[in-house]
């Protein structure tokens, strides 16, 4: 059984590209991949991320290659997988997890806001995608991981430009699933939900947010990186070869319902 299991879901011999990696989240995926002996490239926009996350890794008996790159530039994704196999030799695993946001209301955001975050949540998931799909469909496959957000599906005040790309990538899974499919190329996503990381720091480093938030979600907490960890690992395991195009919602069940009781209250509005 333990061979058994090791053949569907170990990385052993397998090479993953994780674009945007050095925070929280990317850290946890990692170290779950680096756990089941794939060798992984971490990609990151700030090289005293990327110094920092290696020496935490030294630490633990585990090894990442850092690869720093500014993925705005228009070239920048054909470099970044250019740089990344000529140091393995090839990439058997693209994890987009790269993303910004700046939260306004609508008629706060500036066409600077906009093109910052589409360049980012968008742009650079899609194009880093496509330099990366003649080196798998060379390879006879491949996987990619997208992290889209629970808010392409369940959106908050301010973040009306975040959730927008977040639910193109969604989309974008499914195009790429279905016009790769032939390549060998297994295209699935992870919506997360409100996950505890710097990122989020402003939703729930407040009183009234975090009271919010443990009565609105029904498993009563913010999802921890090391949450996420277990299904990234699935879906670029071995066994899922047979699943594509597919979306992931780890939420802890927003999305399955309310309760009356405790859902959060707004001033009403008298029409």
């Amino acid at each position: 059984m333990s061979s058994y299991l090791s053949d569907l879901f170990a990385l052993g011999g397998k090479t993953a590209l994780l674009a945007g990696g050095a925070g929280a989240i990317g850290s946890a995926i990692a170290d779950g991949f680096a756990r089941a002996e794939a060798t992984v490239i971490v990609h990151d926009l700030a090289q005293e991320r990327l110094d920092r996350l290696a020496r935490d890794f030294a630490a633990k008996g585990l090894e990442i290659i850092a690869l720093q790159a500014d993925l705005g530039t228009a070239d920048a994704a054909e470099k970044l997988v250019a740089r990344a196999k000529e140091i393995t030799g090839r990439i058997d695993i693209l994890v987009n997890l790269q993303g910004t946001n700046r939260r306004k209301p609508i008629t706060q955001v500036t066409p600077e806001d906009f093109d910052v975050m589409t360049a980012v949540n968008l742009r650079s998931v899609y194009f880093l995608s496509q330099a990366v799909h003649p080196v798998m469909k060379a390879q006879g496959g491949g996987k990619i991981l997208h992290f889209s957000s629970l808010s392409a599906n369940f959106s908050f005040d301010t973040i009306s430009v975040y959730a927008a790309t977040k639910a193109a990538v969604t989309s974008l899974t499914r195009s790429q699933a279905h016009e790769w499919a032939d390549d060998n190329i297994q295209v699935n996503s992870i919506e997360p939900g409100f996950v505890q990381t710097e990122f989020t720091r402003p939703l729930w480093d407040d009183e009234y947010r975090a009271d919010w938030f443990a009565n609105f979600i029904p498993q009563g907490r913010l999802a921890k990186p090391e949450d996420l960890v277990s299904t990234a690992l699935y879906l670029v395991a071995p066994a899922t070869r047979y699943i594509t195009g597919q979306n992931v919602v780890i939420d802890g069940g927003v999305l399955a319902g309310a309760s009356w009781i405790e859902a959060p209250r707004r001033p009403s509005i008298e029409r």
